[in-house]
C-alpha cells in the first residue's frame, strides 16, 4: 500500500490544536476552567505532530519529486516552514510535563525555523516571483516563525533572545504586510483556491501580542493594545470577505484560520495575567468562545471531509452487495 503523500500545510493543523490547548491552559489559570480540556488538546496536537513528521520524512524517502516540487511551489513551500514553528508549539506543549524535552524541542524548532526562513528569503530576494502568488502565506517563515520562536524562547527561560527573535519577526511582517496589501488593492482578485490563506492574516498581530507580553514585563502598554485593536479589525475583516472566501469549497487549507483564531482567543487572557482589567478583559470570554467555535466547526468539517469517501463508497452497495459472502471476508464487502 503507497504511503499517504503529506502536504506541509497539514502541520496548520499541528498549529490550531496546540493554540487552542494554549487558549485553554490560560482559561484554567484564570477562570478556572476544567484543565483536562487543555491538557487533552495539546496531546491530539502532539500525536497529529508525531504523525505528520512521519508521513512527512516518508515522502522525502519514497516520493523525494514530489517533495522537491512542494519546495519549489510558490505558494505550498512556505507552509514548509511550519514544521519548525509546531515543533516549538509542542515544546510548548511538553514544558509542564519535562522541561528539558521543552527546551531541546523549542532549540530544535528554532534552529530549523530561522535555517528555513533564511533558505527560503533568500530565494524569494532573487525576484522574478509571479505577483499573482503572493498571498499571506509569505508570513510563515518568517513572520510566525520568529513570533513563535520569541514566545518559545521566553518560555524556557531565554527573554533575551525571544526580545531578539520578536524584532526579527515585527520589522518583516511590517514589511511584508506592505507588500501583500499592494498586491491585494491593486492585483487581480486572488484565485478561489488562494483565498482560505487570508485567514494567515490574522495571525500577525496577534501572534506577536503574545510574543511581545512573553518576553516584556509589567502590565500591558499601549502597545499590546494596539496589537490587539489591530487583531480585532483582521478579525471583522476577515468576517466581513467570509462569504467571497468560501467561493471555495471546504478543504484542509480553511486550517489557516485556526492560528490566529485561536492567538486572538488567548491574547487578551494573556493581558489579563499582566494586569489587564479594561476593554481587552471585556473582551476576552467573548474571543475565547469564538477561538472555540473556529477550530470546533473546521475540525468537524475536516472529520466529515475525511469520510465522506468512506459514506460514499457504502452507500452505493446495493442491499444485496451488503450481504456477507461466505467465500469473502466482511472487510472487503465494506472496505472495497
Amino acid at each position: 500500500m503507497r504511503t499517504p503523500s503529506v502536504p506541509a500545510s497539514f502541520f496548520g493543523v499541528v498549529l490550531g490544536l496546540a493554540g487552542l490547548g494554549g487558549a485553554w491552559r490560560l482559561a484554567h489559570r484564570i477562570w478556572g476552567m476544567p484543565p483536562i480540556v487543555g491538557e487533552m488538546l495539546m496531546l491530539l496536537a502532539s500525536l497529529i505532530w508525531v504523525c505528520l513528521l512521519l508521513l512527512y520524512f516518508m515522502k522525502w524517502l519514497l516520493a523525494r519529486d514530489e517533495a522537491i516540487a512542494e519546495l519549489d511551489h510558490p505558494v505550498q513551500c512556505c507552509f514548509v516552514g511550519l514544521i519548525g514553528v509546531s515543533t516549538m508549539l509542542i515544546g510548548l506543549a511538553t514544558l509542564p510535563y519535562s522541561a528539558t524535552a521543552a527546551r531541546i524541542l523549542t532549540l530544535l524548532g528554532a534552529l530549523l525555523t530561522l535555517a528555513f526562513a533564511l533558505w527560503r528569503t533568500g530565494r524569494l530576494w532573487h525576484g522574478e516571483r509571479d505577483p499573482g502568488t503572493t498571498t499571506p502565506v509569505l508570513y510563515l517563515p518568517l513572520v510566525a516563525g520568529a513570533f513563535v520562536s520569541a514566545t518559545a524562547l521566553a518560555a524556557i527561560g531565554h527573554s533575551d533572545w525571544g526580545q531578539l527573535a520578536l524584532g526579527a519577526g515585527f520589522f518583516s511582517w511590517l514589511a511584508i504586510e506592505s507588500v501583500l496589501l499592494h498586491r491585494l488593492y491593486t492585483g487581480p482578485a486572488l484565485l478561489p483556491a488562494l483565498r482560505p490563506t487570508l485567514g494567515i492574516q490574522l495571525a500577525p498581530p496577534v501572534v506577536g501580542l503574545i510574543a511581545y507580553l512573553s518576553v516584556s514585563e509589567g502590565s500591558p502598554d499601549i502597545v499590546a493594545h494596539a496589537l490587539l485593536g489591530y487583531g480585532l479589525l483582521q478579525a471583522l475583516l476577515l468576517l466581513r470577505m467570509l462569504p467571497w472566501i468560501m467561493q471555495q469549497s471546504f478543504a484542509p487549507s480553511y486550517w489557516a484560520f485556526t492560528f490566529g483564531a485561536t492567538a486572538l482567543g488567548a491574547a487578551p487572557l494573556r493581558m489579563i495575567e499582566h494586569g489587564e482589567t479594561g476593554a481587552a478583559a471585556v473582551l476576552a470570554p467573548y474571543l475565547f468562545i469564538g477561538a472555540n467555535l473556529t477550530v470546533g466547526l473546521i475540525a468537524i468539517a475536516s472529520i466529515l471531509l475525511v469520510a465522506r469517501p468512506w459514506f460514499s463508497a457504502t452507500s452505493s452497495l446495493s442491499p444485496a452487495s451488503r450481504r456477507v459472502s461466505p467465500n469473502r471476508s466482511s472487510k472487503l464487502e465494506i472496505g472495497e
